[in-house]
């Protein structure tokens, strides 16, 4: 066997090892489990996408396109698997959109043989990510994702860029009809599609901002109704859940995946960020809102569902936790796909009820230490008054 098949051998024996490597649940807080490896990772790119496999082109078998990193993924479970739509970004710091499936949610992720071939709108986008997925009553699965171009008002700035909201859909997550970007009067990100009609329109969750980066004066998570999904425009929005200062979404914060509807509301699960002294912090927290009218929030959980932990925290953009895309099972499992710092793709499992107990149950923010502290003295209070047996 020659240096090349050996060396090839060897690439396959390991990306096949990487595959079929059972998961395990870790112990968790009551609200959720993490489990202890990432469920796709660069590595689980198919050798076919990094390596010239002909040894008369690539004697050396070197890597001839570069994945750097897997992350953010919209899911959906779609013809009895489980579906993720991965943020790929290769070497060159470009991000496409990739199909990975697997059988039961934990394991075995395998990405399809081809990335997404997303069809361009208008001007060409420099990088597209962050696909949110929703199945919506209308028949269709839309995507809506980060659509990044150069901003045209700074030539001379190679760091400025102009976000918007781009928009695709699909009956067979195979073939992908692009429609026109959103239009607003500002640049949007995170912008995610409720799967019902309201009022007879579509919805959606926005994060209006000043600018690519800073929210500025976007308060957070708005509300719009449009007409159409086929050249939407918001021409009103409402903030639902805002930024406040010194909690866990005080810079900026997003919608994550579409809501999962539930006899007591809607489950949501945002990002929250913050500035610190290593940069910004993400994190997910969760929060309610009404069966009758999903703008209204009816429950908001004090701080974050989920933090960097242990090697979460160590990546491409460190303190980084995000999330997308979750799936809710029709015995009530809720898987819950999140990446860490721009590098990989965790999953957590929990359960409708215990989400929902998460979110009416926990008390909220009171925005300062003296009302922490008194509901903490109040839980201690409770544990007390059951006797010392049973604390």
């Amino acid at each position: 066997m020659s240096g090349f098949e050996e060396r090839l051998s060897a690439l396959r024996q390991g990306h096949r090892a990487l595959l079929e490597r059972p998961n395990h649940p870790l112990e968790g807080n009551g609200v959720l489990e993490r489990y202890e490896y990432p469920v796709l990772t660069a590595e689980h790119a198919p050798l076919e996408w990094r390596y010239d496999l002909s040894p008369e082109t690539n004697p050396f078998l070197m890597e001839r396109y570069g994945i750097h990193a897997v992350f953010n993924p919209g899911a959906i479970k779609f013809n009895g698997k489980y579906i993720l739509v991965a943020r790929v970004e290769g070497a060159d710091r470009k991000s496409f959109f990739a199909v990975a499936e697997s059988p039961d949610g934990i394991n075995g992720f395998r990405f399809r043989d081809r990335p997404v071939t997303m069809p361009e709108w208008g001007e060409p986008a420099t990088n597209v990510y962050d696909m949110r997925l929703t199945a919506h009553e209308d028949g269709w699965i839309y995507g809506i994702f980060c659509v990044e171009r150069k901003d045209p008002s700074a030539p001379g700035d190679l760091s400025a860029a102009v976000a918007a909201a781009g928009v695709a859909r699909t009956r067979d997550l195979v073939n992908w009809e692009r429609l026109p970007d959103i239009r607003a009067n500002c640049q949007q990100r995170n912008v995610v599609l409720h799967p019902e009609f309201v009022d007879g329109k579509y919805a959606l969750y926005t994060r209006p901002q000043d600018g690519f980066i800073d929210a500025g004066n976007g308060g957070g998570i708005g509300w719009a109704l449009v007409d159409s999904m086929d050249g939407a425009v918001i021409r009103e929005e409402k903030i639902i859940n805002r930024r406040y200062y010194h909690t866990v979404k005080e810079s900026k914060n997003g919608e994550g995946p579409q809501p999962i509807k539930t006899p007591q509301g809607w489950l949501h699960l945002a990002h929250g960020v913050r500035g610190c002294a290593s940069g910004l912090r993400y994190v997910l927290y969760m929060y309610m809102t009404a069966l009758d009218d999903p703008s209204r929030v009816i429950a908001e959980p004090a701080g974050f569902l989920m933090a960097p932990e242990g090697d979460e925290y160590v990546g491409d953009v460190m303190n980084v936790l995000f999330s997308n895309g979750w799936i809710a099972d029709e015995d009530g499992t809720v898987y819950i796909y999140y990446a860490s710092c721009d590098t990989r793709v965790h999953v957590a499992v929990s359960s409708v009820d215990r989400l929902v107990d998460y979110c009416l149950n926990t008390a909220p923010d009171g925005l300062r230490t003296a009302l922490s502290v008194e509901r903490l003295n109040s839980l201690i209070d409770r544990n007390k008054s059951l006797g010392d047996g049973r604390v």
